[in-house]
């Protein structure tokens, strides 16, 4: 009798440390913050593949605990929880750095893109230029002016959409207007050689 009362204490400490046993909520708040602030970070645009990881995690991390939740106070156990907390966390944070990193290749390609549509502009007006003159020829060149004039403007949308950060859109746009300097040029390029060969 003795010695059980003796275990029965030890028993109760027990009992009640387990009991005590409380979610990890500084480590869930952290693997929150980390996929917050990688959603900031446009990973939607710019890595949606890690951010979906990073939410997926955050999932497991949020049923873990729902799980645990659901269980007899004696019986909950935060182990795993820490666990999967620490690995949303670094999902979330690696959601963040593939972001800013194709953000800043995309921004890269952006510049690229509306520089090399300067050099093509330029080109393309040179050629216009000296592109064959005479009957029935007038209004093809009008046309091929109106369209270079169009992509001038489409320079600038570029631009714009490039200074706000916009860099996908700032890519799409130069690259809808190279479409249109190259018709042109091949346009010109056409009506040369077709001038030359009734020479």
């Amino acid at each position: 009798m003795r010695k059980m009362l003796a275990v029965v204490p030890a028993v109760l400490v027990l009992a009640f440390m387990v009991g005590c046993a409380k979610p990890p909520q500084p480590a869930v708040d952290a693997a929150n913050q980390a996929v917050e602030a990688a959603k900031a970070a446009e990973a939607s645009d710019y890595a949606a593949d890690s951010l979906r990881a990073a939410e997926d995690a955050v999932a497991s991390l949020n049923t873990e605990l729902k799980a645990q939740e659901e269980k007899f106070a004696l019986f909950r156990s935060y182990k795993k929880a820490e666990e999967l907390a620490a690995a949303a966390k670094a999902a979330g944070e690696q959601a963040k750095t593939d972001a800013d990193t194709n953000k800043e290749q995309a921004k890269q390609a952006a510049t690229t893109a509306i520089e090399g549509l300067k050099t093509a502009l330029a080109d393309a007006k040179a050629m216009l230029d000296k592109a064959p003159r005479g009957k029935g020829t007038q209004a093809d060149l009008e046309m091929m002016k109106a369209d270079l004039a169009g992509v001038e403007s489409a320079i600038a949308e570029a631009e714009n959409s490039l200074n706000a950060g916009k860099y996908k859109d700032a890519q799409a746009k130069a690259d809808a207007a190279m479409t249109t300097v190259t018709n042109t040029k091949t346009a010109v390029e056409t009506a040369i050689a077709a001038k030359m060969g009734k020479k």
